[in-house]
């Protein structure tokens, strides 16, 4: 079994991932993520002594369709903009991902 966790460290884990837990919510998770440790450790024991490895397991190299931009029309951009959350200036608006914080914390 993992070594025992702490709530303070599943905490900060949480915040690497940028997650929020409630107190119950660590309760619940903190035995998880000692699980799923214990699962790693499990498979840092599995001889893989002459095991080639690989990236799939597959001989398929490529089966997605071409990459290629296609011109929609003003009625197909219109549904698009339409499902989005929030639109400006004719653009999905999304939210800001990277941290400009001077340390790395919010």
């Amino acid at each position: 079994m993992a070594e025992q966790l702490d709530r303070q460290q599943v905490e900060h884990v949480a915040d690497l991932a940028k997650l929020a837990f409630t107190d119950a919510e660590l309760d619940k998770f903190t035995p998880k993520l000692e699980e799923i440790i214990d699962l790693f450790k499990e498979l840092e024991e599995v001889d893989t002594t002459g095991v080639e490895p690989m990236s799939t397991p597959t001989t398929e190299v490529n089966v997605m369709r071409e990459d290629v931009a296609v011109k929609s029309s003003d009625q197909e951009r219109q549904a698009l903009l339409d499902n989005a959350p929030e639109t400006a200036n004719g653009l999905i608006k999304v939210p800001a991902i990277i941290d400009e914080s001077e340390d790395g914390e919010e």
